[in-house]
Parts: structure tokens; C-alpha cells; sequence
């Protein structure tokens, strides 16, 4: 019979750190540190496994699960001395979600369970401080009503703020029990108003709805969308933890607090976090009160002037430090924790491997090397390749004026400018239309995830370093300035002011978030240095790799970054790119819009074209200097060049010495209901051969130049786009050879080249046996490969394949992430059989997911022998081949 449920507590639990698919992260994690002894309140975990079950049998449980939750319920209360449901001694439990990767205020929690209108008189008798124990009880009434009735958490706010403002009153912990027991009776009146049927009094009850909440919280809109931003399969469900509950809002000798082993913007050692005396975790991360620091080193460099963790309590911080540092040898990383003060007793509530920004990564990474606490292949391990990202695009230029309206904290790293916007809604219809936004928020929460995403930077005037805007945007590589308390934000009026400045909606306005700045306006940027631990890294990550990694570049400047950021050649130059410059494209049409049969004119526009291209082709090989370069001939449908109004085709008419109107008349003719499954590729070669002659020529012509500039030999690498036959190549190859049989006669030089083609069509995958035996290398396009593959079209599929995603019909979009099953599956079979007739055959992929950790890793598995990626995701590409080998 399958296990459901898992205790822990008391110096031993039933399951490990090893068990994270089964606990959950979370779950794991608290198995881990009570098997080290550390103080843990006591509880259980109902396996990841039983939220499939739920989801697979209609959102039913399993019979015997009733039994499990029960009996691990009393073994919890036999170790606290409590009972759960007992109007004397009562004991009280969290209900939390704890999934196998961490999803940071994703899920739903619920605090206090177990208090109703009779066990709250025993928690008032046995604490001594009736305050407290209301307090509590308003917090679970607001918390399960909101999570599991479905009751908005804003009739209980407004409640409490229109109390507040009656009586005089500023902070929570200024009300009084007498307060608390009027609130309360307004709490239970609102659920009742809303619902129709009184505040559940029964535990079970409560402890079952709590318990489904959460493993509902699994599917909500906000998990969803963190699910498909950070590739955490649907599958891999969600754990619940039900746990013994301790009181930080149990007077001014309890507190709360997250706290991290390591700065986790920067990476320095340093402990680090945030407390607040008498409060519960919630209020920490929900940003609802100021923090305090943990250090006293903290306090000072904030400013701030209520005393530290380290001040206030400075034995318990003691124990703290103790235990962090115990936690950080036992895991080898980072961790976050959370933890509670209960009269001055610590109880550790949570350990987990910390979120952090990608310049933290790095450092901590390499400090942990040379601290002997990892391999340098760990630590390659270590740094997620996506998150390169945030270190590879420009920061704020130190020089440049800043007129600085306010000061944050400098929640996560970097800066972004953009128009201001104030609900995530608008951030994503902005972005949809290509506009740059900062999304401005009082505080952020698990519903403003997309807006997060679709910001460039995100401000809020509450919460601290450990806020949910804070965490989710260190997650997201976005800059994020919070706890901006001098902006007054007004939703209605779309504007927030701060001293004498208004701000309207649309403004524009920069964030840096390293230090915590507002400015006005637009700065200017700097471009990144790659140096120190992000070099450091790099050595590593290419001493482990087996891959290697190109670009797609067509631009000097393309391949200059590309070369800066450590790419080994170019895998794919789109000759077309280069056609639709100014001074060419009118010479382009000319060539196009000759008639079929007129070779003479398409040759004298021809002849213009082929300098401009050998210059093109010349710069590429000296900048790559004797690296691969490979060139795809010309690709895209002859419509993509066409003139699209009369001025233009006047201008082409002018040039070529044709009636405009004959010119009107091709171009109809060229007309295509699907040019993306037309007229292109190698069957352009096919029609007007002298278009694939004069590419070539300018590409022997420019090699010869180029190694003659360099010293450097240059060996082109020419491929042949959209082959579905090798009679297709044979024809085209053998115009090629004859081109280059001329420019070594004319030249006196030998000429050292490939000629491949791009795999691109499921037809030329299937014949890659024989396509093998005339080309040199495969390149596999598997952007047009998903396309073709699919039937789907790359630019029309934002329409639908959201919708797919949200019905679970697909996991991750195709054509950002290489689909292994299909597409994959046709790169895998044209490997093996090109393999098969040609051994030594050069295999790369240069469609998008080149750049992308996953698809990276199944290229590794097929054994591909490059990937090539746009020139900002060389970094990437080079961390994801190397942990992929070393994950073999």
C-alpha cells in the first residue's frame, strides 16, 4: 500500500533531504533538519504523489489517507503535550505547500488552524495574554477565508483600516483584546454576509479544506504562470506540510524572520535578513511592516535606527548564527531560512537553497571553491545558464546625470527605464505592443506575477529585501527598488508624487536597482564587463564542456560581442539580413523583379550586389580569424524584398531602366499564398542558379582576401537551405564546385571549403542517409523544423499556444524550447543516419534553441558537435553544454 504521509520531529523524521521529488522541497528540508537536531516544531507531509492522485482521480483522496492524516496528527500532539481540537490544551497547526522546486508565494498557506470560539479561551489561558490569542485568531479567520472560502482578503482589510482610522489608532499593535473581539465579530459577520452560512467552527473540517486549498493551489492562475516562466512541470505536483504551529506575535520575546546564509544580490559572506519583534511570518514577507536587520553592521549601513536581531536578542541570535552556519556546511550552499522566536525559545521553520541574483551566483559559486567547500565542476553545476542573463546587458553609466526623486531598498540588481504603469494588467498589454514599463506598486502580490514578468523593473513603496517583489524579481533577473516609502502612490489617479513631484502614468522614469534609486527620465547605459567570477566561471565551464558554441551573426557588431563573449565561429550568417541595407535593397529588387528569362538584367543587378556581399563576408572572416564561419545562401521568399509602395517601385524602375508598370507585373507574378512553404531556399537556387553563383563567388573571393589580411586560413563552411532531396544538393553543390574551380583559376590560390546543408524539413531528416553522401555537415534549422514539424507557424502561434499551455496540452512552448519528443526525435534520426554514411560529418544547430539550457542539454545527448545562438546567449549556451556534460 502506497505511504501518504511522513513525519517529522523531535530529533528524527521518516524521510530526508533525498526525498525532495517525494516531500517536496520543503518537506525534505524539514525531514533534513530535524535529522541533524535542530529545533523544528514537529508535523508531517502529505507527498507530491498524493496531489497527482488528487488531480488523477477527480480531486478525490485516496481512503486511507483520512487514517494516516489522523494518526500523524496525534503523534505531533503527543510531542508537544496538545491535542488538536481540545478546549483545554489545543494544539494549532500551519497548512503549507512545498513543492520540489521552490515557488516563492505561489501557493497558499494557512497559519493558526485549529482556533475556533472555543479553543481561542484555552490559547488565551495557557499563553496569558488574551491580546495575543485574538490576534491570532483574526488572522486565521482573515487567512482561511480568504484561501479557502473564497472570502476576498479585502473585506477583512478594509474592516480593520476603517477601525483603525475611528479609533486614532496606526500599528496592529496598538489595539487591544477588547479591540481584537469587536474586529473579530466584523470578520465572522463578513463571511457570513459573503457566503451565507457562518465561519466553519469544526477542526476537521477546517484542517481538510486547508489541506485541499493547497493542493488547489497547484493549478491556480499565479502558480501556473511562475510554473511556465521557471520550466517546473505540472506533473511534479506539490507536497503539504502540516506542521505544529509557534508564535512570533507572542510579545516583545518573540519575533519572525527570513534570513540568508550569504548576501544573495551580492554573494559577499554575510549574514543576512530581516526580523520583526511580535509579528507572524506572513507580515515579513507580505512587506505589511517594516522589517528590522538582523546585524548590527546591516543596521548601520541602512540607516535605520531600531535595533537588530543581533541587539535585541542577542542570545537567540547566537543560536541563530550557530545553526545558519551548521546549515550552510550541511547543504554546501546558500541558504534561505525562516525561522520564529516563541518566548525566547528559536524554532527553525524553513532551509532551502537561496534564490539569488546572478552576479550572487557567481560569487558564492567561486568563493565556495576556494573555501574547499565544492569542485569547480559543483560549482559549474551551481549557476543556472538562464540567469547569465542578467549580467550581460548594460547597466546605468555612473557618469551620466541622475535626478534622483527617491530612495529604496535595493531589492534586486540592475536598472531598467520605461514608462511608469501601475497594474500588471497594463505591463502586459505594453509590452504586447513593444513598450518598455516599470511596473509601480504600493506592494506586489502572487497575482501580479505576469506583470512582474512583462515589466522591465519593478518599484514598490512597502516591503523589505525579503518582500514578495524583492524575491520574485531576483528570481526574474528584473531590477527591483521596494520599500520606497516616500512615494505616495494614487491607483485612481493614476500618478504617485514624492516630495513635490507628480508622476503620471506613462512617465518615464529609471530604476536602479543596486542601489535603490528612482530617478527621472531615461539614463544612459553601459555595456557589462565580463570579467572576475563570471571569467572565473567561464574557464571552468569550458574545461568541462565537450560542445562547442558559435553564433548567428551576419553584423561585424554581432560578431564582435559574439567574440567578446566567447563564441568559437559563426554556425549560421543569414546572407538575406544584409540585402535590406539602404544602398543595397533597391539593387536587390532589381535582381528580383527581372523577368524569369532574363538572365542578362538579373546579372547586371547581380554584379552590384556581389562587392557589397564580399565585403560582408571579408569582415566576418577576419573578425572570426581562421574560426568556422558557416553562410547560409540566400533563405526567405523573394517576396520579403518586394516594394511595397509605388515611390518604391519607381525608385527600382529608375535603377533598372524597366516600365514601372512591367515591374507591377512581376511582381504580381511572384505572388505566393504561403511563400513560407514556397518559393524559398534551395528552390530559389534551383530557379535562378546565378543568385547561389554570385553568393559564392563573393565567398571564396572574401576568403582569399581575408587570409591574406589575417594570416589565418579560412575555411567556409556553405550551407543550402530548405533541402528536402539530395538531387536538390547534387545540382546546387556542383554550381558551387564550378564557382570556386573559377575563382581558383582567376586567383592562383587554392580554395579550402564545406558544403553542407541546413536539416530544416522532416523529409530531409528521413533521407539524411543520402542527403549525407553529398554534404559536409548538417546544420539543423529547428526553428522552420518545429514549423514544418507542427504545421504550425513561429509568428501566428502566440495566438493559441498560450491557450495550449494553460489547458495543459503542452508544457513549453516549441519554438523556445526544443520539443524532444517530435522535433527531437527527427534531429536524433537525421544524426544517426548522416552518421551512418558519413562518420566524420560536422553536426550543429543553429535554430534559436541554440541559446536555450534545455534544448542545449539534448544536443548534448544526441551528440550534436556546436550549438549556435544569437551573440548575448554565447555565455549561456557555453554554461548549459558544460553542465550538460558533466550531467551525463
Amino acid at each position: 500500500m502506497t505511504k501518504w504521509v511522513y513525519s517529522f520531529g523531535d530529533g528524527k523524521a521518516e524521510g530526508s533531504a533525498s526525498d525532495r521529488n517525494l516531500l517536496g522541497g520543503k518537506g525534505a528540508n524539514l525531514a533534513e533538519m530535524s535529522n541533524l537536531g535542530l529545533p523544528v516544531p514537529p508535523g508531517f507531509t502529505i507527498t507530491t504523489e498524493l496531489c497527482t492522485a488528487y488531480y488523477d482521480n477527480n480531486r478525490q483522496y485516496p481512503s486511507e489517507l483520512s487514517g494516516e492524516v489522523d494518526a500523524a496528527l496525534e503523534h505531533v500532539g503527543s510531542l508537544v503535550g496538545a491535542k488538536f481540537g481540545d478546549t483545554a490544551n489545543p494544539l494549532l497547526v500551519s497548512v503549507r505547500s512545498g513543492a520540489r522546486a521552490s515557488m516563492p508565494g505561489m501557493m497558499d498557506t494557512v497559519l493558526n488552524l485549529g482556533l475556533n470560539d472555543e479553543t481561542i479561551g484555552a490559547l488565551a489561558k495557557l499563553s496569558g495574554d488574551e491580546r495575543f490569542a485574538l490576534d491570532s485568531y483574526r488572522r486565521f479567520i482573515q487567512m482561511y477565508s480568504d484561501v479557502v472560502l473564497g472570502v476576498d482578503h479585502y473585506h477583512f482589510e478594509e474592516i480593520l483600516e476603517t477601525f483603525k482610522e475611528d479609533n486614532e489608532l496606526t500599528l496592529d499593535t496598538e489595539l487591544t483584546a477588547d479591540n481584537w473581539k469587536e474586529i473579530i465579530s466584523h470578520y465572522k459577520a463578513a463571511v457570513e454576509r459573503e457566503l451565507g452560512q457562518p465561519f466553519p467552527q469544526d477542526v476537521r473540517d477546517q484542517l481538510w479544506g486547508a489541506i485541499s486549498a493547497v493542493f488547489g493551489s497547484w493549478r491556480n492562475d499565479r502558480a501556473d504562470t511562475y510554473r511556465r516562466l521557471h520550466n517546473i512541470p505540472e506533473s511534479w505536483g506539490t507536497a503539504v506540510n502540516v506542521q505544529a504551529m509557534v508564535f512570533g506575535n507572542m510579545g516583545d520575546t518573540s519575533a519572525t524572520g527570513v534570513a540568508f546564509t550569504r548576501d544573495p544580490s551580492t554573494g559577499a559572506k554575510e549574514f543576512y535578513g530581516e526580523f520583526l519583534i511580535n509579528a507572524q511570518g506572513e507580515d515579513v514577507v507580505a512587506g505589511i511592516r517594516t522589517p528590522q536587520n538582523l546585524t548590527k553592521q546591516s543596521r548601520i549601513e541602512a540607516g535605520s535606527n531600531d535595533p537588530s536581531m543581533e541587539e535585541a536578542m542577542p542570545e537567540v541570535f547566537g543560536q541563530l548564527v550557530d545553526i545558519y552556519k551548521k546549515l550552510e556546511g550541511h547543504y554546501r550552499d546558500m541558504q534561505d531560512i525562516e525561522f520564529t522566536v516563541q518566548q525566547g525559545k528559536l524554532w527553525m521553520l524553513q532551509t532551502r537553497n537561496g534564490k539569488r541574483t546572478a552576479k550572487a551566483a557567481l560569487k558564492i559559486a567561486c568563493d565556495m571553491v576556494d573555501e574547499g567547500l565544492i569542485t569547480s565542476n559543483e560549482a559549474v553545476l551551481r549557476v543556472e545558464p538562464g540567469s547569465l542573463d542578467q549580467l550581460l546587458h548594460p547597466t546605468l553609466d555612473p557618469d551620466a546625470p541622475r535626478n534622483v526623486i527617491a530612495t529604496g531598498l535595493p531589492a534586486s540588481p540592475g536598472a531598467a527605464s520605461g514608462a511608469v504603469v501601475f497594474t500588471a494588467e497594463h505591463a502586459v498589454e505594453c509590452m504586447q505592443e513593444g513598450k518598455r514599463v516599470i511596473l509601480v506598486r504600493i506592494e506586489t502580490s502572487p497575482e501580479d506575477i505576469h506583470g512582474m514578468h512583462a515589466a522591465e523593473g519593478i518599484l514598490t513603496t512597502r516591503g523589505g529585501m525579503t518582500s514578495h517583489a524583492a524575491v520574485v524579481a531576483r528570481g526574474m533577473g528584473r531590477p527591483c527598488v521596494s520599500g520606497a516609502g516616500t512615494v505616495r502612490v494614487d491607483y485612481a489617479g493614476k500618478t504617485f508624487t514624492v516630495g513635490g513631484e507628480t508622476v503620471k502614468e506613462g512617465d518615464v522614469i529609471t530604476i536602479d536597482g543596486s542601489k535603490g534609486q528612482v530617478i527621472l527620465g531615461e539614463v544612459p547605459t553601459l555595456q557589462p564587463e565580463l570579467s572576475g567570477d563570471f571569467a572565473k566561471l567561464m574557464v571552468w565551464a569550458d574545461e568541462a564542456r565537450r560542445m562547442k558554441v558559435r553564433t548567428n551573426a551576419e553584423t561585424p557588431a554581432d560578431a564582435e560581442t559574439a567574440r567578446k563573449f566567447g563564441a568559437e565561429g559563426i554556425g549560421l550568417c543569414r546572407t538575406e539580413h544584409m540585402f535590406f541595407e539602404a544602398e543595397r535593397i533597391v539593387a536587390v529588387r532589381e535582381m528580383i523583379l527581372a523577368d524569369e528569362h532574363d538572365k542578362a538584367s538579373r546579372k547586371v543587378a547581380l554584379d552590384k550586389i556581389l562587392p557589397m556581399q564580399r565585403k560582408d563576408f571579408a569582415d566576418l572572416f577576419e573578425i572570426m580569424s581562421g574560426l568556422p564561419v558557416t553562410i547560409r545562401l540566400l533563405d526567405p521568399p523573394l517576396h520579403e524584398f518586394l516594394p511595397q509602395t509605388d515611390a518604391e517601385m519607381d525608385e527600382v524602375a529608375a535603377a533598372s531602366g524597366i516600365d514601372a508598370a512591367k515591374l507591377k507585373q512581376r511582381a504580381h507574378e511572384l505572388h505566393e499564398f504561403n511563400p513560407m512553404l514556397g518559393h524559398r531556399g534551395c528552390r530559389l537556387g534551383i530557379s535562378y542558379p546565378e543568385i547561389y553563383e554570385m553568393q559564392a563567388r563573393a565567398i571564396f573571393e572574401a576568403s582569399i582576401a581575408a587570409a591574406e589580411k589575417t594570416g589565418e586560413p579560412v575555411t567556409p563552411e556553405i550551407m543550402i537551405p530548405l533541402v528536402a532531396m539530395k538531387q536538390e544538393l547534387d545540382v546546387l553543390k556542383a554550381r558551387i564546385v564550378a564557382v570556386a574551380g573559377e575563382v581558383e583559376k582567376e586567383t592562383g590560390k587554392k580554395l579550402n571549403y564545406l558544403v553542407g546543408t541546413m536539416i530544416e524539413l522532416p523529409r530531409a531528416a528521413l533521407q539524411a542517409a543520402q542527403i549525407a553522401e553529398t554534404a559536409e555537415f548538417f546544420s539543423f534549422g529547428t526553428n522552420d523544423l518545429t514549423q514544418t514539424t507542427y504545421g504550425i507557424s513561429r509568428d501566428d502561434a502566440a495566438m493559441f499556444l498560450k491557450n495550449y499551455q494553460d489547458q495543459g496540452l503542452i508544457e513549453q512552448d516549441p519554438f523556445v524550447s526544443l520539443d524532444p519528443d517530435g522535433v527531437g526525435e527527427l534531429v536524433k534520426i537525421g544524426v544517426e543516419r548522416g552518421r551512418a554514411t558519413r562518420s566524420d560529418i560536422k553536426l550543429g544547430i543553429c535554430g534559436e534553441h541554440g541559446g536555450d539550457p534545455e534544448s542545449v542539454r539534448f544536443c548534448e545527448s544526441v551528440g550534436l558537435d556546436y550549438v549556435s545562438c544569437s551573440p548575448y546567449r554565447v555565455p549561456i549556451a557555453r554554461l548549459a553544454a558544460a553542465q550538460s556534460a558533466l550531467q551525463v
